[in-house]
This record gives C-alpha cells, sequence and structure tokens, in this order.
C-alpha cells in the first residue's frame, strides 16, 4: 500500500477562444492544491492540442503525432486519477476533449474520473452525463458528486473567485475526498493484481 501523494491530472477541456475554462480551472485547482494527499498537473487541450486525423489500425503514426502526444500521454498514463472541466456544447462536451479521450486507451483504465463543469442553467451537466458513458468503456470509475457551476459566468469575480465560495468549496472537497478513495483503492489493488481490460 504507497503512502505516495497522488497524481491528479486536471483536463481543461475547451479551446475555444476567450473560453471561460481557465478561470474555473484557476478555482478548481486552488481548491485541490490544499490537499496534502494531492499532486496536480493542469493539461490544457489549448495549449497542447492533439491530431484529429487518426492513422489506419496497424499503421504507424509519423513522427509529428508522436511529437504532439508526447505532451499529453505520458502524462495521463502517470496520473492516479482525473478531474475534466468541461463546459456544455449543444447537450454535449467539446469536439477536443472527446478527440484527447480517443487517443488514448489504456492510460484510462482502473483510474478514477471527477468532473468540474460549467454552462448556463444546466451548469454543463449533460455535458458530465455523457462523459460518463464514454469512459466507462475505456475502463475508467467515474465518480457520483460533481462541482457544477450555473450561470458561471456571472458567478465569478474578476480576480477569479467565486461568490458563493463555501458552498462551492464544500461541493469541491466532497467530490475530492471519493475522487480520493477511489485513486488509492485502485492504485492498491493495481499493485496487487494487474488490471484486466
Amino acid at each position: 500500500m504507497s503512502h505516495d501523494p497522488l497524481k491528479l491530472a486536471v483536463i481543461v477541456g475547451s479551446t475555444r477562444e476567450g473560453r471561460f475554462g481557465p478561470t474555473v480551472t484557476k478555482w478548481f485547482t486552488g481548491q485541490a492544491s490544499q490537499r496534502e494527499d494531492l499532486t496536480v498537473d493542469v493539461i490544457d487541450l489549448a495549449e497542447t492540442p492533439l491530431p484529429t486525423v487518426f492513422p489506419q489500425f496497424g499503421q504507424s503514426q509519423g513522427e509529428e503525432v508522436e511529437r504532439q502526444l508526447a505532451a499529453v500521454s505520458p502524462r495521463l498514463a502517470a496520473a492516479d486519477a482525473f478531474v475534466i472541466v468541461t463546459p456544455e456544447y449543444n447537450h454535449s462536451f467539446p469536439a477536443p476533449l472527446k478527440n484527447a479521450i480517443d487517443w488514448h486507451n489504456e492510460e484510462w483504465h482502473a483510474k478514477p474520473v471527477g468532473f468540474v463543469s460549467y454552462g448556463g442553467l444546466a451548469g454543463g451537466l449533460r455535458a458530465v452525463e455523457q462523459l460518463r458513458v464514454v469512459l466507462a468503456e475505456l475502463h475508467a470509475v467515474t465518480i457520483r458528486d460533481t462541482v457544477s457551476f450555473h450561470n458561471s459566468w456571472a458567478e465569478f469575480e474578476e480576480d477569479g473567485t467565486h461568490r458563493d465560495g463555501a458552498g462551492c468549496e464544500a461541493a469541491a472537497k466532497t467530490m475530492l475526498d471519493q475522487l480520493a478513495w477511489w485513486a488509492h483503492a485502485l492504485r492498491d489493488a493495481k499493485s496487487v493484481r494487474p488490471y484486466a481490460a
């Protein structure tokens, strides 16, 4: 049983110009960074773009594809747990996020995934529900409790603080507590017995 801090990869799912994702991500990583049981690695898909054309099955990926993947894949593989920060686009999640998920497979296996969503009235929750189905196919374990920001653009101050600090902080703590429980349980189990996909 390892007592090393858990490696948490926080994935910023939106790449849209003028996106609100960095504000939400900064707030959330501020919460996660207060914990001694976690180390945080932010993977911003706008800063680490991945190819959108996949090679034929069984064919080599090419040097440029390998270079792009090298900025993301090892970090996903090293993570014990993930949190995806996502908006909602047309009742779903952004295409670059799906692309990043699809470029990987074993990196997701037997690891927990939490969600921080934001948007209008729905707070991005419809995007989260679709992500649960996708990640189940990749043998990931999604965390029930989420952090969601409804009408998010009106809820944050210019300095990035949230106007209802206590309520959101409590939601983040609950989700991170559950995420850490699953991350420890799955990491310990895999140290004894490899996961059979």
